[in-house]
């Protein structure tokens, strides 16, 4: 969702109270995330205090992933994204080729109870171009209402046969490989080993064969839960908390599968050469606080990458529903699990991709 014609009316107002020199002053920012309930949680939890505290105005942008889009900005001279939302592998990809600004960890906010920075978040969620807000997962879901008896494993998702319907699946190979091992009967501890040999590769496409004509493919992460809305899947993988705010937010009969979720970290990253890059550093340390990440956390099911913040998560913003369950980390999610391994993808990104849409094409 676009936010800039509501925040151009804060803007506006606030101009009103300020002189011309002080309100340019104050500037603006682009920010550039996923879109839906994810961006609407940051909105909540990020935009608007930062708005008030600061009187910045924010762009917000929204975008599928991936880092051809910054670096055609940085390699073009023009860049026009001041800060941006990216998976693991993707930061460290673009880390590593340069495309953006090292971030100085010893700048971030202490946590709220004194706790420096580099000791407050969780170990494995600071980089040197890149500071993470949460943590979050890829599930599947199915629609309860219309399967009774549901799925209960990842290779229940596989099978159309026992639960017969189309399939939604991401289009892409991160994730979708993992998926197909696991439901291949390789166990979540061993999939990263099997995937690194070109074996291993050829039986998680090949498990991917066998549902390949009943694939409706999506790309943003707000289709998911209305592809289970409409009938279109009978089950899809999906971001978990896009399908907790269908359930919670909208009152959809979903349920998640957390076995085999794929979990991973988001990160905030500024583009080499961004033209608002010390307000973006400064969004970036307010954003990334411990009372922000609590504060994001009561808006959708992401656990903050904070330890501080853990004990501030409490209930959904407007229901009462204990966040600390529907988080992919809470334990009961964790017991057949895979961490994204960002290395493998920073290395094989581009070979499996292109052998995907070879397979796609075929």
């Amino acid at each position: 969702m676009k936010l800039t014609k509501l925040l151009a009316g804060s803007a506006i107002g606030l101009a009103m109270v300020m002189s011309t020199s002080a309100a340019n002053a104050a500037g603006e920012l682009t920010v550039v995330s996923w879109g839906g309930a994810y961006t609407k949680s940051q909105v909540e939890a990020y935009h608007k205090p930062f708005i008030e505290k600061t009187g910045v105005k924010i762009n917000s942008e929204d975008y599928n992933g991936g880092i051809a889009e910054i670096k055609a900005q940085v390699e073009a001279g023009n860049v026009t994204w001041d800060i941006v939302d990216v998976e693991l592998s993707d930061a460290i990809r673009a880390c590593d080729e340069g495309l953006l600004e090292t971030i100085d960890h010893s700048a971030l906010p202490a946590g709220a109870d004194g706790t420096p920075a580099t000791e407050d978040f969780i170990e494995g969620t600071l980089y040197d171009c890149a500071v993470a807000n949460i943590v979050w997962s890829t599930i599947f879901a199915y629609d309860s209402s219309k399967i009774a008896d549901g799925p209960k494993t990842m290779a229940d998702f596989f099978d159309t046969a026992k639960f017969p319907g189309k399939r939604g699946l991401r289009k892409g190979a991160k994730v979708n490989l993992e998926f197909a091992l696991m439901a291949d009967g390789v166990a979540a501890k061993d999939v990263y080993s099997v995937l690194e040999t070109p074996e291993g590769v050829d039986r998680a496409f090949a498990k991917l064969d066998t549902i390949k004509d009943d694939v409706v493919w999506w790309e943003a992460g707000a289709q998911p839960p209305q592809l289970l809305a409409d009938g279109e899947v009978a089950m899809t993988t999906a971001y978990n908390g896009r399908i907790f705010n269908a359930v919670a937010g909208e009152g959809k009969p979903f349920e998640i599968v957390w076995d085999g979720q794929v979990w991973d970290l988001d990160l905030w990253v500024i583009p080499k050469g961004a033209k608002n890059k010390e307000t973006a550093m400064d969004f970036l340390k307010f954003s990334t606080a411990t009372e922000q990440l609590a504060a994001q956390a009561s808006w959708i099911s992401y656990g903050p990458a904070r330890k501080s913040s853990a004990p501030l998560v409490g209930k959904y913003h407007n229901q009462d529903i204990d966040m600390g369950p529907q988080m992919p980390t809470a334990p009961n999610n964790l017991t057949n699990a895979v961490q994204n391994n960002f290395e493998f993808w920073a290395d094989n990104a581009d070979q499996l991709t292109e052998r995907f849409n070879a397979w796609l094409a075929n």
